[in-house]
């Protein structure tokens, strides 16, 4: 894997070990502009990682230093997600420029470069999350086109639950409450199970917790082999 040193001097030192990794698009109309500005010492914004659509991967930030990616965040009790966490940038125009399904030789480039992180700091894979998870009332990225099955099936990403689900029957609060307890920050109820939506149930983001967003949380929140490891 060849990666490309672009050096941003957006970082600073880390205060916790890395135990994520955050998945972005880039959201401007081109790979220049969002390269331009992850360098900008004025926007104070970086990634470790950019993955342009030919599957060309730059190293903005070195992996041992806190690169600005995250913004506000929550994710699993951790609140300074920039500190735990590796930001992967993946260059498409995003919801506002035009947003379209990501070239496979991007993907195959991502897979390879999270499977290396992964390995790197043995992260679980229930902690490889996209922005619009532990930002979810900011944040849509990588959005419903990213294929987080592709990286499923090769133990990078959980799994959307197909098998086998049970209908807990729970009340918005009780569904709220099950949501926190898997990752979610729900002080922004509609903007969290729209996150969740758009992470495993992509084809309706609509804020309704039906049958079918109960039973996928539910399986996602049972021991193995749907677990996180």
């Amino acid at each position: 894997m060849t990666i490309i040193d672009t050096p941003s001097p957006n970082w600073d030192e880390r205060t916790l070990p890395v135990s994520m990794i955050v998945l972005h698009y880039t959201g401007m109309q081109d790979a220049d502009s969002a390269i331009a500005r992850l360098r900008d010492p004025t926007a104070k914004v970086s990634c470790h990682y950019l993955v342009a659509e030919d599957g060309t991967i730059l190293r903005m930030v070195d992996e041992d230093k806190r690169a600005w990616h995250a913004g506000k965040s929550h994710w699993r009790e951790i609140d300074d997600v920039n500190s735990a966490s590796i930001g992967i940038e993946i260059v498409n125009p995003g919801h506002d420029w035009g947003y379209r399904p990501f070239p496979d030789e991007q993907i195959a480039a991502v897979i390879r470069l999270v499977m290396a992180v992964k390995d790197r700091h043995g992260i679980t894979r229930g902690n490889i999350v996209g922005h619009s998870d532990i930002a979810p009332a900011r944040k849509r990225d990588p959005g419903e086109l990213f294929p987080w099955h592709s990286l499923a099936r090769l133990r990078l990403a959980l799994p959307r639950p197909t098998k086998n689900l049970l209908d807990p029957d729970w009340s918005e609060a009780g569904f709220c409450l099950a949501l926190e307890r898997f990752g979610y920050d729900v002080s922004d109820r509609m903007a969290a199970i729209m996150a969740f939506q758009r992470r495993f149930r992509p084809e309706m983001i609509d804020g309704e917790i039906d049958a079918e967003c109960r039973m996928i949380l539910l399986a996602l929140l049972l021991p193995k082999p749907q677990g996180d490891d």
